[in-house]
């Protein structure tokens, strides 16, 4: 290799920092020295590095790194390249600038953010390229220290994202290999809880570019218990195993990277990838061509982009997210994608329409709200008009009726003087005049008929009545699970009141809902937590926001320390708190507002 030849240096150490600020300083004050562009992030647990320049530069910041203890051990991966060209290729890939981030994860994981991420402590034992190699080569034969001995219990794990598998992947006739076929890394996590006796019992053998994805990924699974000791992982990743096997071995197509390159191949030469739309062989992913909907990069030819710019990957198609008759890909098939125009055309519903962003933005969170007792979808989103409006760049609020409608009932001028009973000598007004009232839980009593008229309550209003209103959970996760269906996905739910209570219900179920409702988080204003079974079992693993008036506060119907209560039921490191000195309501000035959006954007 010349020393005047541009290259690409990949790294990453995963070790205890103490001081970021020093650590930080010094990659500022050398790459910036040497003309060094990329991606550089710290964090309390390690660094992962990305950075492109001219080779003799990336040797002198190699040794400049090596001077500190920190990284002993280190891999460094380094390899000559052509010269990024000033193109979106090089602008999306961050090679037109250098960029240094402090970081609270060197890869997250999972989708989850606030839980506590696997120990790489405990991450599977690494295999080298030849080793790796001499295990697929032959399944059978023993190695040193515990290997895999028999192949029937011997499994490939792909730890990558649907669109690097597409162009390349390891290929072994004798050994299962899984591919999870996921948007993004931090999918991974939920695909091994669903597909664990996959993996127990067996000795896995996991792969991904560099190696840094594994290091979680493998770790993440042996902490699963008895039957998922035996994971593996290639050390250096796919690009170590091409360097010592340049025609490709076991590994077919190219290796997807995350820099202006794009791809690394082997001598080998063959495809494996194909155009999502006219299925001819393709792998080039310079065009950067993404899903209309998930913005998930894809493979589309020279050719058909010239026909249209609006695609629909495989897993939208797959999960019904196409927004139109476009066939799912199925038995090897790659579906045609519809033109632009007829994809506006199909998208004229309204509700669909919200769902698809614009070619240039990233895809907002969609937020499911459940509304308090006695209260209605239009009411709730009239009394969250300012959170809807603070969050519009963020996240969309959808809003729905619980299924319990309630009788008109009023108190008495005696029971109470702001009484909504009708005046002396006046009729009420008929029941299809006023909007309705809503439930998702009620009491024991409740008849599930709506009166045909106003009626007196028989009791005063009791401040405690949300405690007795334990009914009707069936009926409304019957409902929710067909919203779900219908109108989802949605990242979260966020609810009010009796709509947190039933929000908590919800994370309660657990794995229970899986494929039903999946919920990446919860927010629950003013919540209680109910005198039911599945509050006294384990606590509750979901991500959660729980906002509610201080002690002594305002909320005159849910205490603070009830809300507090709850909050408790979620596992340690589960929730993030915000207590306001208002009432029964939802702030949405400063600072308040600041952590609603800090929280959510983790999930975007």
């Amino acid at each position: 290799m010349s020393k005047d030849e541009y290259g690409v240096l990949l790294y990453y150490k995963f070790a205890s920092i103490t001081d970021l600020n020093s650590l930080f300083s010094f990659y500022h004050s050398n790459c910036n020295s040497l003309g060094l562009l990329g991606r550089v992030r710290l964090s309390p647990n390690g660094v992962n590095v990305t950075v492109g320049g001219l080779l003799s530069a990336l040797e002198k910041h190699i040794e400049a790194v090596k001077s500190n203890s920190l990284f002993q051990g280190t891999d460094f991966k380094l390899a000559s390249s052509h010269h990024p060209l000033n193109d979106k290729v090089a602008v999306e890939c961050g090679f037109t600038s250098l960029s240094i981030r402090v970081v609270k994860e060197l890869v997250t994981f999972s989708s989850y953010p606030l839980l506590n991420p696997p120990e790489v402590s405990n991450a599977g034992r690494h295999l080298s390229a030849a080793e790796f190699h001499s295990v697929l080569q032959s399944a059978r034969q023993l190695m040193k220290n515990g290997s895999p001995t028999d192949d029937k219990q011997l499994v490939l794990l792909d730890a990558r994202n649907l669109y690097e598998t597409r162009i390349g992947k390891f290929h072994a006739p004798s050994v299962e290999t899984l591919d999870p076929g996921i948007r993004q890394y931090s999918d991974l996590p939920s695909w091994i809880d669903d597909n664990s006796e996959l993996l127990r019992g067996k000795h896995v053998l996991m792969y991904c570019t560099g190696g840094i994805r594994c290091e979680m990924a493998s770790a993440y699974i042996r902490s699963k218990g008895a039957g998922f000791e035996n994971v593996f992982q290639l050390y250096g990743g796919i690009q170590r195993y091409l360097e010592q096997f340049p025609d490709g071995g076991f590994f077919r197509g190219k290796n997807f990277v995350f820099d202006h390159r794009i791809s690394v191949g082997s001598s080998d030469t063959s495809i494996m990838g194909a155009c999502l739309i006219c299925g001819s062989s393709y792998d080039n992913y310079s065009s950067r061509c993404r899903c209309t909907h998930c913005r998930i990069l894809v493979l589309v030819c020279d050719s058909c982009q010239i026909k249209s710019d609006a695609y629909v990957c495989e897993l939208c198609q797959k999960h019904r997210m196409d927004f139109g008759s476009i066939p799912s890909v199925e038995d090897g098939e790659l579906a045609t994608v519809l033109d632009k125009n007829d994809l506006k055309t199909v998208c004229s519903d309204s509700k669909i329409s919200s769902q698809l962003p614009s070619r240039n933005a990233p895809r907002k969170l969609r937020i499911l709200c459940l509304h308090g007792f006695r209260q209605n979808a239009s009411s709730f989103k009239g009394r969250s008009a300012s959170l809807a409006k603070k969050l519009k760049s963020i996240a969309e609020l959808v809003f729905i009726d619980a299924p319990h409608e309630l009788p008109f009932i009023y108190q008495s001028c005696t029971e109470a003087k702001n009484s909504c009973a009708p005046p002396s000598g006046q009729h009420a007004p008929p029941p299809e005049n006023c909007k309705r009232k809503y439930a998702w839980l009620v009491a024991s009593d409740f008849g599930g008929k709506v009166e045909a008229d106003w009626k007196i309550a028989n009791q005063p209003f009791d401040p405690l009545q949300y405690q007795g209103q334990t009914d009707g959970f069936d009926v409304s996760l019957a409902y929710l699970k067909k919203m779900f269906s219908e109108q989802g996905p949605f990242d979260g739910i966020l609810g009010f009141s009796q709509g947190a209570a039933m929000a908590a219900l919800l994370c309660a179920q657990g794995d229970k809902l899986k494929g039903e409702i999946d919920l990446r988080f919860v927010i629950l204003c003013s919540g209680f937590a109910l005198p039911l079974a599945d509050f006294g079992q384990k606590p509750i693993n979901c991500p959660s926001l729980h906002i509610f008036g201080s002690d002594p506060g305002k909320d005159r119907q849910i205490t603070s320390h009830t809300s507090r209560y709850l909050a408790s039921r979620f596992e340690d490191g589960c929730s993030v708190i915000i207590e306001h000195e208002f009432g029964h309501i939802i702030p949405t000035r400063s600072p308040y507002m600041d952590n609603i959006k800090d929280f959510l954007r983790r999930f975007l």
